[in-house]
């Protein structure tokens, strides 16, 4: 006589049709098929948002597996029957209540099947062969019937991964070119019309690349993304195109000066009066370099202030190392961000002129939150002088607020 196979649970627990269906896939399955039940773990640990399972229900699936005495399923002798306590040690230790949770949850996504015995315990009953001819506990059909769902699912979200960092390179990239584009733009005093048409100056570009930006979500989506890129490809290849412009016009100007002056010095009389010169370069004492400026004591080290405001160095040409990189970078930034001269020398008197910069770049990082950067500073210089201003707030905020957008994404 055949084995009448459990389809409903023990105790209180009731059956749904759910369950039905997935006892119904199982039962259906080939008796040769066979899959390698490690490489179908691995595909839901993928996959398993899809299905709602945790971390810790897949740490209960994996123990289940380990009773399993073979590394292949195959289309029959699929139940396991541990008791409760060896469950939980291979669990590494879960506590009872905490592993029915998680069993029920894997019954409940059509992962395993319950085959409960008569009095509700996990067993088997073996023949007089000594082989196993009856046994209760967790049926792993599921895993051996819906192999090929399961890796297509997880393929469908690697794909999805791998198009998310694709286009999350793509905008990093941009954002860099643009920002160093604009900085090189501003100091080399690029003209941004072309034909009398064009944006007015940089800091109109610079507005248009922060308006972009601003249109990121904290937890942004590949719809949402793709469009950002699209539209930050197409800044930068017009920026690039209105440097490329300047560099052409700019060379033809300097091929045509030096021919001018190789005709001019063609004169040998001419040859007499560089001598001098030259006695003069070499005794001239070399100019002193530049001190580093250095930070005012009892304030932030740079490293804290470059881990709460990254963006400051996308405008930085070989990178910030020092204080003086700082500055230097944060001087090209504050005419975008549209901080007058007054402002920035107001802020510079109160605050010393390493805190208003670091001030300007903390308001570069919160981007669209701020609507106008000098009238903010403005009001932050106020706030200063009368004592009711600290930068540490601000930084750890922005510190905090970055790492919340990390564990988000």
């Amino acid at each position: 006589m055949e084995p009448h196979l459990s389809t409903t649970p023990f105790g209180r627990r009731t059956l749904t049709l759910a369950h039905v269906a997935n006892q119904a896939i199982a039962k259906a399955r080939p008796l040769e098929k066979a899959v390698h039940k490690w490489h179908v773990y691995q595909t839901l640990c993928i996959a398993r948002v899809t299905f709602g399972v945790s971390e810790r229900a897949l740490s209960v699936l994996n123990a289940l597996l380990t009773f399993h005495p073979e590394t292949m399923l195959t289309g029959e002798d699929l139940i396991v029957f541990p008791s409760n306590d060896q469950l939980a040690r291979r669990a590494h230790g879960m506590p009872a209540s905490t592993l029915r949770k998680h069993l029920a949850v894997l019954v409940d996504a059509g992962l395993i099947i319950r085959r409960d015995s008569p009095n509700g315990k996990r067993y088997a009953r073996k023949g007089r062969d000594g082989e196993v001819a009856m046994a209760f506990g967790f049926d792993l059909g599921p895993l051996v019937a819906r192999a090929e769902e399961f890796a297509q699912i997880a393929e469908a979200i690697l794909a999805a991964e791998r198009e998310m960092k694709l286009v999350r390179e793509r905008i990093t990239i941009c954002r860099r070119d643009i920002a160093k584009m604009i900085a090189t733009g501003l100091e080399e005093g690029v003209p941004t019309k072309r034909a009398g048409q064009g944006p007015a100056d940089w800091a109109e570009i610079h507005g248009l690349f922060r308006a972009i930006m601003a249109r990121i979500p904290r937890s942004a989506t590949l719809a949402e993304l793709e469009p950002v890129a699209e539209e930050l490809t197409m800044l930068a290849d017009e920026i690039l195109m209105l440097l490329e412009a300047h560099a052409k016009t700019e060379k033809t100007s300097t091929n045509e000066s030096t021919f001018e002056r190789h005709i001019h010095n063609s004169n040998p009389d001419s040859l007499i009066e560089l001598e001098p010169a030259l006695r003069e370069e070499r005794g001239a004492k070399a100019a002193p370099e530049p001190q580093t400026p250095r930070m005012p004591e009892g304030s932030y080290p740079l490293g804290m202030v470059l881990d709460a405001c990254p963006d400051v160095c996308d405008y930085s040409k070989s990178g910030i190392s020092n204080w003086r990189d700082f500055l230097a970078t944060v001087a090209v930034v504050r005419p975008m961000l549209g901080i007058s001269p007054s402002a920035w020398e107001e802020a510079r008197t109160v605050m010393g002129e390493v805190q208003a910069a670091v001030v300007v770049a903390a308001i570069l990082q919160r981007g669209a939150a701020i609507n106008s950067a000098g009238g903010y500073i403005r009001d932050l210089t106020k706030k200063a002088e009368a004592g009711g201003f600290s930068l540490g707030p601000m930084l750890m905020a922005l510190i905090g607020s970055r790492k919340r957008d990390k564990k988000r994404a």
